[in-house]
């Protein structure tokens, strides 16, 4: 039986996302929106002491804040919930019983002190670890036993001997795994809780996913996954391991170096858009390189543009594509975006014109709290190169200048009037003018500023600079 296109994300709730599992949330989502298909938020929390509530509302909140909507899942419902694996008790107890009635699992005994004995004895001789089937061929009366003198014991999946397991990689071409270097797995703990291989499997199939893009390092948990499917003759979904995200110095990510959470790149102010044309191109390549939207990124999507090299991480990256969604805001939901950082300065009437004015010169809103300063203290905080610049200009620059303002507060007139009047041009004649106005030596252009500053203002700190040199 085949089921329409449906990917999935399927995070554990133990943290706040980060770069490495927003984007496999990303890729999985445009291939579904490309497909027309269905995109499932599930959320794996088997782990009860690490697990919070609080992450799995974080997690909703991020998806949400960048535009990935999930058609089924969790918060939003479905045909095969419950969405939470903590849930799905029966579920999997259910299955684990058709196993046990094909002789697919069987309880082992042994100890943690044998086990880490068994892998160094295996690694001294240069085999890779792996349980070496000690409890595998139990008796039923040893079995009896050893559970009625109460030893704890976990359950392992019987994997078949001598045979290979192969599929094919979306990402990474045609797989083998030899079924004797696997070894048996287990897929209960002896405290009852289940093992990853075994939950993550059988939920996929259960709930129809056809496509799982995520990381490569579960490339090796991909052939367990399909044993048991097999074992169970459920539905395998297509697997693709994409490329794991790395540093500078070609390590895994990780906050240490540099790792983000989205909640901290949204209260940062990151543009969601900028986020996901980043993330999109992080191990994806696309042709067209312009800021574009879901709808579009989605479109243009390609299994086959998915990277096998590592990706690697650059900040300067990302703020690239925070600046191009910085240019296409329009000038209230730039006003609004710059909120507090301006509002504290900056009149409401002036707020969308003061927006227009400093889009190029910040990225985020604390970046505009120095130019609303610096447009509207009324006492003018200066740079040193500012200072530098205001101290080797005479007296009379600034006296002409200041007889030369005009109420149209018209900065190309302005300056030319300086210019014919002073003989002064290029850095002479530019850098006074903003170092005075704005007691910094670069930043908006004048033009847009010099109205928001005012004639009173900017009249005032000309004069300013005429007693300061007078004095000097």
């Amino acid at each position: 039986m085949t089921f329409p296109l449906k990917s999935r994300f399927a995070p554990s709730p133990t943290g706040l996302i980060h770069f490495g599992n927003v984007r496999t949330a990303l890729f999985n989502a445009l291939l579904s929106r490309k497909a027309g298909g269905t995109f499932l938020l599930r959320i794996e929390d088997t782990d009860a002491a690490r697990s919070r509530e609080e992450y799995i509302l974080a997690l909703q909140e991020d998806l949400n804040w960048l535009g990935l909507a999930w058609q089924e899942g969790d918060g939003t419902g479905g045909h095969f919930g419950p969405y939470r694996q903590s849930g799905r008790s029966a579920i999997y107890e259910q299955h684990l019983r058709i196993l046990e009635g094909e002789n697919r699992v069987y309880p082992c005994f042994c100890s943690a002190v044998e086990l880490e004995v068994s892998r160094k004895i295996q690694a001294s001789s240069g085999k890779p670890p792996r349980y070496g089937g000690k409890c595998a061929h139990l008796k039923p009366d040893e079995i009896a036993s050893k559970k009625q003198q109460g030893l704890p014991y976990t359950l392992r999946f019987r994997m078949p001997r001598g045979e290979s397991i192969r599929f094919d990689d979306l990402v990474r071409g045609s797989q083998h795994f030899p079924t004797d270097e696997i070894g048996d797995f287990i897929i209960r703990r002896s405290d009852g809780t289940f093992a990853f291989f075994y939950v993550n499997a059988l939920d996929d199939a259960l709930m129809q996913v056809t496509h799982v893009l995520r990381g490569e390092d579960h490339l090796t948990n991909t052939p367990r996954q399909i044993a048991i499917l097999d074992a169970l003759s459920m539905p395998v979904p297509q697997y693709g391991h994409i490329s794991l995200i790395v540093d500078g110095a070609g390590a895994p990510l990780s906050k240490r170096s540099g790792s983000l959470s989205v909640q901290e790149l949204r209260e940062i102010g990151y543009f969601a858009i900028a986020v996901n044309n980043y993330l999109a191109r992080l191990g994806h390549n696309y042709q067209d390189n312009r800021l574009l939207s879901l709808d579009e990124l989605a479109a243009a999507f390609a299994i086959e543009n998915l990277g096998r090299a590592p990706a690697r991480y650059d900040r300067t990256q990302l703020d690239y594509w925070q600046a191009q969604a910085l240019q296409q805001t329009d000038s209230a939901a730039l006003a609004a975006w710059l909120g507090q950082a301006a509002s504290q300065w900056v009149p409401e009437k002036d707020l969308e014109n003061f927006a227009d004015a400093v889009r190029d010169n910040v990225l985020f809103p604390h970046d505009a709290a120095i130019w609303a300063e610096a447009i509207y203290s009324d006492r003018l905080p200066m740079s040193d190169e500012a200072l530098a610049i205001l101290e080797e200009t005479p007296a009379e620059f600034f006296r002409a200048a200041a007889d030369l303002l005009a109420r149209d507060l018209d900065f190309r007139a302005f300056a030319q009037g300086v210019k014919e009047k002073t003989g002064c041009s290029g850095k002479k004649l530019f850098l006074p003018l903003r170092a005075a106005l704005t007691g910094q030596t670069h930043g908006p252009e004048m033009p847009r500023i010099l109205p928001l500053i005012g004639f009173d203002r900017a009249r005032h700190r000309l004069m300013q600079h005429v007693l300061n040199n007078d004095i000097d």
